[in-house]
């Protein structure tokens, strides 16, 4: 389990970041934050599997949070997850934000793909596809198939701090009926942007910032096939926490982990 060789090239700086700012300047790119992609817009979910411990990683960190940002792929709704494993962690720095069930989880990503062993950064969209940073028109591909995917609306609602205790998140978590197959519905607790001084290690020396940055991963439900879903869930966030710098993404999705069915996201404020 460890970092895989990338070339980070002027092909990334310029290609794939060029995606970002032709998106931008062609009236498509927004702020995740100002519900960019509208009602309409499909949503995509972008899985980063990272780590402090890991000095490949920062380039993917830094991408991850243009798309972000940006939001550069017409039609689409970016929705990341930054998911910190905790495999690096005995290299010299641990990572403040990895945890054993993040990693466990990109472990049974390997297995639903066939791959042999889990590497960092990696990144998985929509549970089926690894898209590879070194290469831009895969990225490019990638992201813009993901957007024309079907998927079932996810609505996230009523997000708030609970006013006598500002441990619990509250919210109201929607779906429309599930497809094919039965799915499970996830809630993602994770902070809007995290940054951090590493001492040692790999990045040790280095000033690092995150976005999306998982704190909690929680199974809520399932759905049965041609069901819908609709339940107040309720969340404890960690101490310490500010609510102003957490987003609530809620994604519906085959077990597995296998296909996306769906995915939505919501700030608290928002």
């Amino acid at each position: 389990m460890r970092s895989r060789p990338f070339v980070f090239s002027l092909i990334i700086g310029v290609s794939v970041f060029g995606l970002v700012i032709c998106g931008v300047a062609s009236g498509h790119g927004n702020s995740a934050s100002s519900d960019a992609a509208g009602a309409e817009a499909h949503p995509v979910l972008v899985e980063l599997f990272t780590s402090e411990g890991c000095s490949s990683c920062p380039p993917a960190d830094a991408l991850l949070e243009k798309l972000d940002e940006r939001q550069p792929v017409p039609g689409a709704m970016l929705i990341v997850l930054s998911e910190h494993v905790d495999y690096w962690d005995h290299d010299g720095w641990k990572d403040p934000n990895s945890s054993a069930l993040l990693t466990e989880r990109q472990s049974s990503y390997e297995h639903a793909l066939g791959a042999s062993t889990p590497y960092t950064p990696q990144i998985i969209v929509d549970g089926t596809n690894e898209m590879h940073i070194s290469d831009a028109q895969q990225v490019e591909s990638t992201l813009r198939k993901a957007a024309t995917t079907d998927k079932i609306a996810v609505r996230v609602e009523k997000l708030s701090v609970d006013a006598g205790d500002p441990s619990v998140l509250r919210a109201h978590v929607e779906t429309d009926a599930a497809p094919d197959h039965g799915a499970d519905v996830f809630a993602a607790v994770a902070l809007d942007r995290v940054e951090s001084q590493v001492l040692h290690g790999e990045n040790g020396g280095h000033h690092l910032t995150h976005v999306a940055v998982v704190q909690q991963l929680t199974k809520i439900g399932k759905i049965s096939k041609g069901k819908a879903f609709s339940q107040d869930v309720q969340l404890k966030l960690k101490p310490g926490t500010d609510p102003k710098n957490v987003r609530l993404v809620v994604f519906v999705q085959q077990p597995g982990p296998g296909k996306l069915f769906g995915a939505g996201m919501r700030k608290v404020g928002s």
